[in-house]
């Protein structure tokens, strides 16, 4: 059942909501307020139960918290490394764990975590406070933060599994997992999912097993007999991810990565791939032989902003503009690895990785 104000009185809300937002200090959004409030407006006119708006206030304060403490980080790459949270501090995972949060760090990124106990803990101390963010989960039983992160402002305790992990995706630049349990098979194969589904990235993600170990080759191994054999998900799939016992790939893979390409959007149907140093023409015709196959119609072309992109802080980079199928997400994550490898950047381009 509707409940259905008086119309006057809700013509009289919404004139109060358009008088808020026009004496706000700052209308560089003011669309997106208004449609945010305007959302709300049309849910006080409908029945809806006590506990969904005790979820709807909840969820939003979550937010509120997250966009407040990653907006002055919102140019610096960040990698999320997840793991187990039952791994001790002298395992093997552990220790690399550490190394790989310091490694990453060390090229630029800032490193983020669930701020529990085990790998996450791993992460926080390799990376350092300083580098470091914690996205905690408020449960029944208690989870603490870990020493390394606790007291600092960027550990963000979150209410919600969904909207820690909304955050966890639309902060990372890449993904590494360690080895271990349904919470880490499950942020797998969700990040894995989103990636081929194109709701996430493109981004690197790599699994990282000891050395001699076999935790994510054997995870692999089920992946190719019972999904790409059957062909319930495409034979390139398994390109979304890189899986190594050596840190030394695993950096690579993620610093090669955003080597020449930058980010990417879509412009209506158009697929936009910003890079930091221009593809020749010669590179480009051969781009097209290569991957014709994920095109719906026209040709890779290059270009430079398009004009529904003027407010974009990427204006002065060159892209490339293809009708892409939107299906073949690991045949884009492969050309995506070509231009990486075909393309020189200047030296000045490569000596910030990390920055968006």
């Amino acid at each position: 059942m509707t409940i259905t104000p008086p119309s006057n009185a809700l013509e009289s809300l919404q004139s109060d909501v358009a008088d808020l937002i026009h004496q706000l200090p700052n209308l560089k959004h003011g669309k997106w307020i208004q449609r945010a409030l305007s959302v709300l407006v049309r849910l006080a006119g409908e029945e809806i139960d006590r506990l969904d708006w005790k979820i709807l206030s909840a969820s939003m304060q979550d937010m509120e918290r997250a966009f407040q403490v990653f907006y002055p980080y919102r140019h610096v790459r960040k990698v999320t490394i997840f793991g187990s949270a039952r791994l001790a501090s002298d395992s093997p995972e552990y220790l690399m764990a550490v190394e790989f949060a310091r490694r990453v760090t060390q090229l630029g990124y800032m490193v983020m975590t669930g701020a529990g106990g085990g790998i996450m803990q791993a992460g926080n101390e390799g990376a350092g406070a300083e580098k470091s963010f914690g996205l905690n989960i408020q449960l029944p039983f208690e989870q603490g933060a870990n020493p390394f992160i606790e007291g600092d402002p960027k550990l963000i305790p979150f209410k919600y599994f969904f909207t820690r992990k909304l955050f966890f995706l639309r902060e990372s630049d890449a993904i590494a997992l360690f080895p271990g349990g349904f919470g880490t098979q499950d942020e797998a194969l969700e990040c894995l999912t989103l990636c081929q589904t194109g709701r996430y990235g493109p981004v690197p993600m790599v699994l990282i097993d000891r050395p001699g170990g076999d935790y994510w080759s054997s995870w692999d191994a089920y992946v190719r007999k019972h999904l790409v054999e059957p062909g319930l998900v495409s034979h390139d799939d398994p390109n979304l991810y890189t899986i190594t016992d050596n840190l030394d790939v695993a950096c690579e893979a993620i610093n090669r990565f955003y080597r020449v390409y930058h980010s990417s959007r879509y412009v209506e149907d158009k697929f936009v791939l910003r890079l930091k140093s221009e593809v020749s023409d010669a590179e480009v015709e051969q781009l097209n032989a290569d991957f014709s196959d994920i095109l719906v119609k026209g040709r890779i072309e290059k270009t430079q902003a398009l004009p529904q992109e003027a407010v974009d802080e990427t204006l002065d980079l060159p892209r490339l503009v293809l009708y892409f199928n939107q299906r073949d997400l690991g045949r884009l994550y492969q050309m995506i690895s070509t231009i990486n490898q075909m393309v020189t950047p200047p030296p000045s381009v490569v000596a910030h990785p990390e920055l968006k």
